[in-house]
C-alpha cells in the first residue's frame, strides 16, 4: 500500500514540473567548483568569525587548536590543488602554528587555499578533472599512498568531504566555546 501511494506521489509531482521549468544540468566541472567554493565559503566565515582570542582554544588538551584545525584543511587542499597542477604534493605536516602570527594571517591561508583550488579546477574544465593523477592519499590506506591512481574530481571530492569533517568538528568547538556556529544562526 505504502508503495503504491509513494508512486502515485511521485507520478503527480513529476507531472507538475514541466521540462521548461527545471533548470538546466551544469558541467561536472561547473558542478565541482560549486562545491568546492561552498565548503570554502563555511570555512572561511568560520575562520572570520571565530574570536581572535580563542583562536588558540581546545576542547581538550590532547586536541588540535580551532586555528591548528583550520590550518589542516587548508593545508589538505594543496594535496588537491598541486595535484592538479602538476607541482609537488604538501609535506605529511601541517604548517606549523607558530607560522601564522594572527587570525588575520590564518584566514588569508584558508581563503587562499580554496581560491588556488577554485583556480585548479576552472583551468582544467570537464576533460580535465577527469585525468588520472596519483592518490597521494591511496583510499587512506598508508602501504599504498602514492601507488594507486584517482581520478582527479574524486580527490577533489575527497578534500571536500574532509573539509567538511572539519567544519563539523568546527561547529562542536563553536558549541563548547558557548558560541553558535555562523550557519546555524538565523538568517536575516
Amino acid at each position: 500500500m505504502q508503495a503504491a501511494s509513494f508512486q502515485r506521489m511521485w507520478v503527480k509531482t513529476t507531472l507538475i514540473v514541466s521540462p521548461q521549468e527545471l533548470r538546466p544540468l551544469v558541467s561536472p566541472s561547473a558542478t565541482l567548483l560549486d562545491q568546492w567554493n561552498e565548503i570554502g565559503r563555511k570555512l572561511v566565515a568560520m575562520a572570520e568569525d571565530f574570536p581572535e582570542d580563542k583562536y588558540d582554544y581546545k576542547p581538550a588538551t590532547n586536541m588540535r587548536s580551532f586555528a591548528e584545525r583550520l590550518i589542516h584543511a587548508a593545508s589538505a587542499n594543496y594535496f588537491f590543488t598541486n595535484s592538479a597542477l602538476g607541482q609537488k604534493l604538501p609535506g605529511d605536516e601541517d604548517p606549523p602554528r607558530a607560522q601564522f602570527k594572527n587570525k588575520a594571517a590564518v584566514v588569508e591561508y584558508v581563503k587562499k587555499s580554496f581560491a588556488d583550488g577554485a583556480a585548479a579546477i576552472k583551468s582544467k574544465g570537464d576533460s580535465g578533472i577527469s585525468n588520472a593523477v596519483v592518490d597521494p592519499f591511496g583510499y587512506d590506506d598508508p602501504q599504498h599512498a602514492g601507488k594507486a591512481q584517482i581520478r582527479l574530481s574524486d580527490l577533489a571530492h575527497n578534500l571536500i568531504e574532509h573539509s567538511g569533517e572539519v567544519y563539523g568538528q568546527l561547529s562542536a568547538y563553536y558549541r563548547v566555546a558557548g558560541m553558535t556556529p555562523p550557519e546555524s544562526r538565523p538568517k536575516k
